[in-house]
């Protein structure tokens, strides 16, 4: 049995641009449309297990009283029936009758066991229950639909209904976190968006009335040519300012300009006040809308406030100034008969700190290893220098933003050997036989000496082990793990680490780089599987993971197909960025282990992650760059004549 939570979702900018946008297909001069849209924290939590037939139940005291048990025989025609009935599961029928259709499935049992979502408030209700029973199809019967296929499934299911949704209803399914969202004609494009602050929303129903079917038919009417002043001024509004709009609301976002973008909400609603309400002024006037947008009792509480869907007196959304403010606001919304809930985006950490471990002995490279860690293995480099390693990766990673570096090292007596590298100032005698050049460069050794912080890990218990003694360094945040005996080199202008940063502040969770590696050598590395997120297949979300699988195992069940429709194998690039699920994961093994008194298994960081990924999801990322072994005296070689290249 899967538990699944599906949120609902607020679109904060670019109300009904989907749509609109939709429109290039037979008007190319249409703008195409864009919003941010993000999930919200009220949803719908299930429980869901494969069945002979299609049931859906509920033990959810908060549900809807029109709400009965559903079930009935995984047959297309009566599952459309179904659909087209008008009832509350009609949504659920819906999206099983277009699973049976195309992916031949068998039934599913849905339990919801708990509903924190309003109904019919503008926050796409509907569409969550479409999701989560795509999800569930998906997840029950293996069919490696990525989030994107569930999205359009849930779509095209709530379709086979009476509902007219929009194709943004949907973005529920990238859970609760903000998107952007773009539609050019049948093509939708979804990606994240950075947050640097903490943002405080609020939205409350506004208890009045509208009637969506006709706001949409009436705006529709204006589509896909204007014919008049009034229709062009709906055009200009729902594209080219829609999209200067969401333009600077990213960047509000991403830059922390929290008080710009309350202002930009504001703008943005007396925008469609004055250019798209026109279109449908009985339903659009929203004079409940107005008055609580400018109440004097909320004013001190917000930066700005907007409408929330297809507008009307639906639904109304504020930015909060701050905490209290929200709580303030929410209370002020209840007392006035208007069911308030809170929304709080919380900014993506930027990765500030890393982790190498360097407590092995290196028994591939003895009997070298027997005077000089492996770590300081001199190599040439393309400037001329001969560095050693871990020079050459700490030297990656302060050119990624990294602050601080934490080594872990087999006992407190190696630790000598990086005191002498990298905090012993060389003696003037020394320095005077550099030139100018190296001179400056004994500085910058120096300096990335005073960033090192370093941990032991006197128990020889697995990778997982030597990671976890670095728990109290990572301090609750995500933190980059590198390998010690793998060099990387970008093909790009940004660090091989910079990209992996760059890529977990868009998924803001696990992030682990991805390699291609040939059939044959699959059995030397950990092996990603799972589902292409975007159409350059750089992006997977991991759905499975085997830490050095044979190649019968990898060709029958890790493969995932490229842009050129061949199977591929992805390997680990030798760089993660860990989140704090993953050392309290590693900590739960260790407790384990021990409290069974097997204090000599190996703690393996494969099978956290693994466990991580089971609980909050896991994307691979492939990093354009090379990477080079050098933990055996053939990989040694090979790093050797090509690194300095």
């Amino acid at each position: 049995m899967l538990k699944l939570f599906v949120p609902g979702r607020l679109c904060l900018f670019g109300e009904h641009t989907d749509w609109a946008g939709h429109y290039r297909t037979m008007n190319a001069d249409i703008v195409p449309g864009a919003a941010i849209v993000t999930g919200i924290e009220q949803g719908i939590y299930a429980e869901v297990e494969k069945s002979s037939i299609f049931e859906v139940q509920s033990i959810a005291s908060s549900i809807s009283s029109q709400w009965h048990d559903f079930a009935c025989r995984m047959d297309e025609q009566e599952l459309k029936r179904i659909a087209r009935s008008g009832d509350f599961f009609c949504y659920c029928a819906g999206v099983a009758s277009y699973m049976l259709e195309w992916y031949k499935v068998g039934g599913v049992r849905i339990k919801i066991t708990n509903m924190t979502l309003p109904m019919k408030s503008g926050l796409s209700s509907s569409a969550a229950i479409c999701v989560l029973v795509a999800r569930a199809f998906n997840l029950l019967y293996n069919l490696n639909l990525n989030t994107l296929g569930e999205m359009n499934i849930a779509y095209v299911g709530e379709l086979r209904t009476s509902s007219r949704c929009g194709r943004l209803d949907q973005a529920c399914a990238f859970g609760v976190k903000p998107n952007l969202m773009t539609f050019d004609g049948d093509e939708i494009e979804v990606r994240p968006l950075n947050v640097r602050k903490r943002l405080h929303w609020v939205f409350a129903d506004l208890c009045g009335e509208k009637d969506t079917i006709k706001i949409l038919a009436d705006l529709n009417k204006a589509y896909p040519f204007a014919s008049n002043e009034k229709e062009q001024l709906e055009h200009e509004a729902l594209g080219a300012k829609n999209q200067d709009i969401v333009q600077r609301a990213m960047k509000y976002m991403a830059e922390g300009e929290v008080e710009a973008l309350g202002k930009l909400m504001t703008e943005a609603e007396e925008l469609f006040d004055r250019q798209v309400a026109p279109m449908c002024p009985e339903e659009l006037a929203s004079p409940i809308l107005k008055s609580v947008l400018k109440d004097p009792n909320i004013q001190p509480l917000v930066y700005g406030g907007k409408g929330v869907g297809s507008h009307g007196d639906g639904s109304v959304q504020f930015l909060a100034r701050d905490g209290e403010t929200q709580q303030q606001l929410v209370d002020y919304l209840e007392s006035r008969g208007m069911p308030a809930y809170m929304l709080t985006i919380q900014p993506v950490h930027t990765v500030r700190r890393a982790i190498i471990p360097v407590a092995g002995f290196g028994t591939r490279l003895y009997p070298a290893t027997r005077g000089l860690k492996k770590d300081f293995f001199p190599i040439p480099c393309p400037d001329g220098m001969v560095r050693p390693v871990i020079l050459i990766l700490l030297e990656e990673l302060i050119q990624s933003g990294i602050e601080e570096i934490c080594l872990v090292l087999g006992s407190e007596e190696e630790r000598q050997q990086y005191a002498d590298f990298f905090e012993r100032p060389l003696s003037d005698e020394h320095l005077r036989k550099l030139n100018a050049e190296c001179q400056e460069y004994e500085n910058r050794i120096l300096n990335i000496g005073k960033r090192l912080h370093y941990v032991y890990q006197k128990e020889k218990r697995g990778f997982g082990h030597a990671v976890y003694q670095a728990a109290q360094f990572a301090h609750g945040e995500p933190v980059l793990l590198m390998l010690g005996d793998t060099l990387y080199r970008s093909t790009s202008n940004k660090p091989c680490a910079l990209q992996l940063i760059e890529a977990y502040e868009h998924y803001n969770k696990l992030m682990v780089g991805l390699y291609p590696v040939e059939l044959a050598e699959v059995s030397h590395f950990g092996i990603m599987s799972g589902v292409w997120e975007d159409k350059d297949c750089s992006e997977l979300t991991i759905t499975a993971l085997s830490e050095k699988p044979t190649p019968s195992y990898a060709d029958e069940f890790l493969g995932v197909r490229g842009k050129n429709g061949e199977k591929e194998y992805c390997s680990v690039f030798g760089q993660y960025i860990l989140t704090p699920e993953v050392f309290l994961q590693l900590e739960k093994d260790i407790r384990q282990a021990d409290e069974e008194g097997n204090t000599t298994r190996e703690i393996e960081l494969t099978s956290a992650l693994d466990a991580v990924r089971q609980q909050t999801g896991m994307m691979g990322v492939r990093l354009q760059g090379e990477r080079f072994d050098m933990g055996n005296p053939a990989a040694l070689v090979n790093t050797v004549a090509k690194f300095s290249k």
